[in-house]
Formats: C-alpha cells, sequence, structure tokens
C-alpha cells in the first residue's frame, strides 16, 4: 500500500533501518522497565506522546510541527505513531514497528492507535503531556474504564542513567567544551552576540558529525549573552556589540540524538572592575562548594539548603535567579524535564549512583548597581557509588575567562 491510498493508516516502512543511539538490548531493558510498571498498576497498553519518552523508549524523535505522535506499548508490541508527512523516516529510526497515520480523515491518528491498543480497560498515559483536547479523543476512540498517569513513574526511570546512556553524556560534554573554546576564540570588542554564538554552534556541530556519522544533526545551539542580556539564564542570542569590560554569559548546548548537554560559564572583555570580580568570586565559591555536596544519599533540598546558607552568610541570596542544578538526559529548551531531580527547597530527591546532574548557580545583580548583570558557572557530575564525576573540562574563573583585547 502506498501513501497515496485513501486509507486510514498503514505500514509504509521504507527504506532499510538507521543505526539507532543506543543497542537494541538498550531499547530492550528500557522496554521492560516499563513493562514492570504496567504490570503493577494493572495497565493494558501505554500510549506515550511526549518527545523525551517517544525517544527514550523507542529512539525516534518526532518534529511536530502541529501534528500528535504517538509510541504505542502493549505487553507484546511496541508501536511508533506517525504523521504520514514523515514518510519512512519514523520507521527507519524507531527500536521496534510503525504505523503511519494518514490526514485524509480527521483523527486517523487515534484510529492508528486504536489499532495496537484495541478497547482498553486500564490506560497508561502522561498527564503532564496530553492536551484535554486529546484526552477527549483518548476517552472517545479507545474508551478505557481506568486511566493511569505514568508520567512520574518513567520519568523516575529516566532519572537513573545506564552506562551507554553516560557515555553519551560525557561525549556530549566534551562537545560542549569544544564550543566553549570556539566562542572564547571569536570575543572581540566590536563583534555581535550572534557572531560568537555561530563560532560556538558550528564547531559543535562538526564536532558531533566527527563522533558520531550516523546520527540525525539537529537542534545544537548557543546562548551567547552579553551586558545587560546576561540577565537572565535563558535570554535569546542578539545582535548586540561587545564593548571593553562587558559581562559575558558563554552557554554552549549540543545535542545528540535528543540528549542535551551544557556548558555555562561568566566571561568580561579585557578586564574585570573590582564590585563584578568579589560578586563572580562568590558565585565560584557557591559553584564550588555544590560540586563538593553531590554525592550518593545527599538529597536536592539539602545540598540547596547548603548553598543557600553560603549566599545568604554574603547578603546575596536575594540575587540567587533559580535552583541551583537539574538532570541531565533526554532532554531539551523545548521538551523533557526530570523535575524530580532538580537542586530547589522542594525537591527532596537523594541522589544516587547513575543520576546525571548540573551544578550551577547563578546571581544577577540588577542594571544601574555596582557589578549589574548575570553570573553563573555550570558543570556536569555523573553521581557514582563513592562520590561524583565532573565530565565538564573548560575552566572557570577569571584566571582563564577575562578575555584579553
Amino acid at each position: 500500500m502506498t501513501l497515496s491510498t485513501r486509507t486510514e493508516f498503514l505500514r509504509f516502512h521504507n527504506g532499510e533501518s538507521a543505526v539507532l543511539p543506543f543497542t537494541d538490548a538498550e531499547y530492550i531493558k528500557r522496554l521492560a522497565g516499563l513493562r514492570r510498571l504496567m504490570v503493577a498498576h494493572n495497565i493494558d497498553a501505554v500510549v506515550l506522546t511526549s518527545m523525551h519518552n517517544i525517544a527514550y523508549y523507542s529512539g525516534f524523535l518526532y518534529c511536530a510541527f502541529g501534528r500528535p505522535y504517538a509510541l504505542v506499548v502493549t505487553a507484546t508490541e511496541q508501536v511508533t505513531i506517525s504523521a504520514g508527512i514523515d514518510a519512512g523516516q519514523p520507521w527507519r529510526r524507531c527500536f521496534g514497528d510503525n504505523i503511519t497515520y494518514t490526514d485524509w480523515t480527521r483523527d486517523n491518528y487515534w484510529r492508528a492507535i486504536r489499532s495496537v491498543t484495541g478497547p482498553c480497560h486500564t490506560l497508561g498515559y502522561e498527564g503532564d503531556h496530553l492536551t484535554l483536547v486529546q484526552r477527549e479523543a483518548l476517552d472517545t476512540f479507545l474508551s478505557p474504564n481506568v486511566h493511569v498517569d505514568i508520567s512520574a513513574a518513567t520519568m523516575q526511570q529516566r532519572m537513573h542513567k545506564s552506562p551507554a546512556e553516560i557515555a553519551l553524556i560525557k561525549q556530549g560534554a566534551a562537545v560542549a567544551d569544544i564550543g566553549g573554546y570556539a566562542m572564547r576564540e571569536s570575543i572581540k570588542v566590536g563583534v555581535r552576540e550572534l557572531d560568537v554564538a555561530m563560532a560556538g554552534r558550528d564547531a559543535m556541530e562538526l564536532a558531533i558529525a566527527q563522533r558520531f556519522p550516523d546520527a540525525e544533526y539537529r537542534d545544537t545551539w548557543v546562548w551567547f549573552q552579553s551586558g545587560l542580556n546576561t540577565d537572565g539564564a535563558h535570554n535569546p542570542v542578539t545582535s548586540r556589540t561587545l564593548n571593553p569590560g562587558d559581562i559575558l554569559s558563554l552557554n554552549a548546548f549540543p545535542m545528540i540524538s535528543g540528549y542535551y548537554t551544557a556548558l555555562e560559564r561568566t566571561l568580561f572583555v579585557g578586564e574585570v572592575d573590582k564590585d563584578s570580580l568579589a560578586i563572580w568570586q562568590a558565585n565560584i565559591a557557591a559553584h564550588e562548594l555544590g560540586i563538593s555536596l553531590i554525592k550518593p544519599g545527599a538529597t536536592c533540598a539539602g545540598i540547596t539548603a547548603q548553598i543557600n546558607a553560603l549566599f545568604e552568610e554574603r547578603g546575596l541570596l536575594q540575587y540567587r535567579s533559580f535552583g541551583y542544578g537539574h538532570s541531565f538526559g533526554v532532554l531539551s529548551h523545548y521538551y523533557g524535564r526530570e523535575a524530580g531531580l532538580e537542586l530547589r527547597e522542594d525537591v527532596d530527591t537523594p541522589l544516587s549512583a547513575g543520576m546525571v546532574i548540573s551544578m550551577e548557580p547563578m546571581l544577577t545583580l540588577p542594571h544601574g548597581k555596582p557589578a549589574a548583570g548575570g553570573y553563573r558557572e555550570h558543570d556536569i557530575l555523573v553521581v557514582n557509588d563513592t562520590g561524583a564525576e565532573n565530565i565538564t573540562q573548560y575552566p572557570y574563573g577569571p584566571g582563564f575567562n577575562v578575555v584579553p583585547i
């Protein structure tokens, strides 16, 4: 059957399967974990709809562009559901089966899902992702008697990384360092934020292609901020030009098959004044304290309290911008978040071996005050049985990051 046939859905297995980010054994292990959750909750089928869970369990990272996607998992099947516009690419890039739904008739997406699940007594779904509109369609087409929100349980599974995931994350951290060095080399008075960002992004894309020749290349990005633009961690790149004495925020984000890593550093152009140096050094002290606290058994809230105490002692706690770190894995600036592993006051999760977490304190002093700007350092740590391994190698602090002009 071809895509031009007016059918509701079909299997368009076009070409040969691609090399996925992980081995079949890795995906089998992940799906076994999900199926254990299904047994524990008497779930007949799970319909996953988020980019992060579909990528985690199947290897396929979709591009929604206004269309819904899914991974349907039963006791014996795992089937990605993709839109006809993508043709055979989702099948080539997924572990398991794939069904393509067409747009000849509205709601063919749900008809394709129903072809795998059948009418379900108990259905698992992602309560933090499924919209109200799609929840209504789910009930209409699948008619479950019982709904089970499995978003928290799948997040718990994703929080503990396999050796294969950790190996990929380490490669990503090394690529982020490459982007950081490329950006530092391009910092000059009169250069635009955009120019520096492009240098970092291009260097990382090339490094990813060298390390992962079978991957898809997309979504690697840079936020490089200067002056007032450094006040927020996620402020976009602009065409502002760099001036002597500017505070800078370097943020490199390589994306490898849905896995995000990051390097973030404070820098200055040419010189750093006394007031700014004092704030910078205070943030570095918090950064180093935080790194020392990341170990098995430490809780997210406990680590946060100790860093808060350092800033409060120095009269700087009111300038803290956000929590002090978060989990790494299947994550991006527009999908995914393992909210149960964030260094915040309201998260009590204890750290354990196999978790990957950042340490990234940030102080923001408002415009018009001495030392105005945003100060942020960011390292990635892999928790092991005895402590944690820092996999970020790019230097922090004024010894390397006051860039001569």
